[in-house]
């Protein structure tokens, strides 16, 4: 088989620069052994202007959020599944600090948030000091994107179902050789698994571990996402909701605790007033940075080497964006943002010469 690229991982960059391709009209395979733990079948799909405890605009949020709204709706189109919707956040301040934090945020004429409080949920939450509200704030629904997606790939003989194994990998000045596949480049998307990749593992990666319930909640309102201290996501099937996640940079274990477990239901016991049922118990290790900015395009000294990586928790963000760049750049040679060029690391990755 002979295709202009091979792509590892069909996560939500592997999905987004295949789509790209596509449109292109560039030949690709896709290689993905469907791990059920990988972070993009498990995220919320959340695409919030705001990070941070101070209630700061996300990097490139401007940009991003444009960007997002009229690819989600673009691959929604393609597929006809609902990609995206609007959900604004509703923020319950968990305490005088963080609702005095927001409401200076607004009075600095911050963008993205509000303190229009219009609207009760008193019969749905516990809630003492207020809301605020972020917006607008979309959730990629990517338990219907994956999905469809994969099944586009199938029928379309752009998938392979399996585990890919490095050792098998050679390149040439002009090609890169897996098996019985001959390439122009091969780009990994397989998230943590390229902190282990000899191309690749020198980058500054921070893995992080995360974890999150599927809950069944009737009768609350589902046109909003719910904050305080956790998250509570309306997914796109009625009644299924998502509440998460944790953050942890020093675990011993991928799988999910029942210490996540007891503290999330706690939290639920004191802040929910309807009754819920949990229906699944997740956790996933997500491809962070130490920089918090992603990995994007061509190995410096491997030029049929990529990277789209290092998405951390902005995946539903960033991936659609940084996909489309890197295809103009493959195609077009057009630039890639700086700050997330992984040329940024040319002496970093040139510490390694051997392949």
């Amino acid at each position: 088989m002979q295709v202009d690229y091979i792509i590892i991982g069909q996560g939500i960059s592997g999905t987004w620069l295949s789509y790209y391709l596509q449109k292109e009209n560039k030949s690709y395979i896709v290689i993905d052994n469907k791990l059920p733990d990988a972070p993009s079948r498990l995220s919320a799909g959340i695409i919030n202007p705001i990070t941070g405890r101070r209630h700061v605009a996300a990097w490139m949020i401007e940009e991003l959020l444009s960007f997002s709204l009229n690819a989600y709706n673009e691959m929604g189109n393609l597929l006809n599944i609902t990609a995206i919707s609007r959900k604004n956040i509703i923020d319950f301040f968990p305490s005088a600090q963080m609702r005095d934090s927001f409401q200076k945020r607004v009075a600095e004429q911050a963008n993205y948030l509000s303190l229009e409080e219009t609207i009760s949920y008193s019969d749905y939450f516990n809630y003492e000091l207020g809301y605020g509200i972020v917006t607008p704030t979309y959730t990629a629904h990517l338990e219907n994107i994956l999905p469809e997606w994969r099944k586009y790939l199938h029928q379309n003989k752009k998938l392979i179902e399996e585990y890919f194994d490095l050792q098998f990998l050679e390149l040439t000045d002009n090609y890169v050789q897996y098996k019985d596949i001959t390439a122009q480049k091969i780009i990994f998307c397989d998230g943590t698994a390229s902190a282990q990749n000899r191309f690749f593992n020198l980058l500054p990666f921070a893995p992080n571990k995360g974890e999150a319930l599927f809950l069944n909640i009737k009768n609350i309102p589902s046109n909003y996402i719910f904050k305080k201290g956790m998250i509570l996501v309306p997914l796109a099937s009625p009644d299924s909701w998502w509440i998460g996640a944790s953050y942890e940079w020093d675990f011993k274990h991928t799988d999910p605790t029942n210490e996540f477990r007891e503290k999330t239901e706690m939290l639920l016991k004191q802040w929910l007033k309807v009754p819920y049922q949990i229906t699944n118990h997740i956790a996933s290790v997500r491809p962070a940075t130490l920089e918090r900015r992603p990995f994007v395009g061509l190995h410096p000294q491997y030029p049929q080497v990529g990277i789209l990586n290092g998405m951390g928790t902005k995946g539903c963000s960033l991936a659609p964006y940084f996909a489309h760049q890197l295809v103009l750049h493959l195609c077009h040679n057009q630039p890639i943002t700086p700050e997330a060029n992984v040329r940024r690391f040319t002496n970093v990755l040139s510490r390694k010469t051997n392949n």
